[in-house]
């Protein structure tokens, strides 16, 4: 693992738990098709590892924010889909406005490196 795959892994473990809510926004979906949403969406900045998924989806899931069955996916294959709880929804809308918040925090002190340009 490159020193830069060690960075966005950490980064990753902060905020994986909002981007698998975020993604299951959009409707039910198994934990492949989740990571594969993360990966896209980040123009595949973040590689979603399964060892970090699905530990995730379990926690999510004793956390009551999502739900789980057993169906069939588009390869025709069993699957645990998850689904977003109405639970998860509120979270989701709470942890949004967290990140938010410490996005503004983050840019208000990079400010000034960003704005005159300065490389580091």
């Amino acid at each position: 693992m490159t020193r830069r795959d060690q960075s966005n892994n950490d980064m990753l473990k902060g905020t994986l738990d909002m981007m698998v809510l975020r993604t299951l926004i959009l409707g039910d979906a198994h934990g492949h098709t989740i990571g594969k949403a993360i990966e896209r969406g980040s123009d595949d900045l973040l590689q979603v590892e399964e060892g970090s998924l699905y530990p995730a989806l379990h926690r999510l899931e004793e956390r009551g924010w999502v739900s789980s069955y057993w169906g069939v996916s588009d390869a025709n294959r069993k699957a645990r889909f998850y689904r977003l709880t109405p639970t998860g929804k509120k979270q989701l809308q709470s942890e949004v406005g967290r990140w938010r918040q410490m996005a503004k925090a983050i840019g208000m002190v990079m400010g000034d490196v960003l704005e005159e340009g300065r490389e580091l």
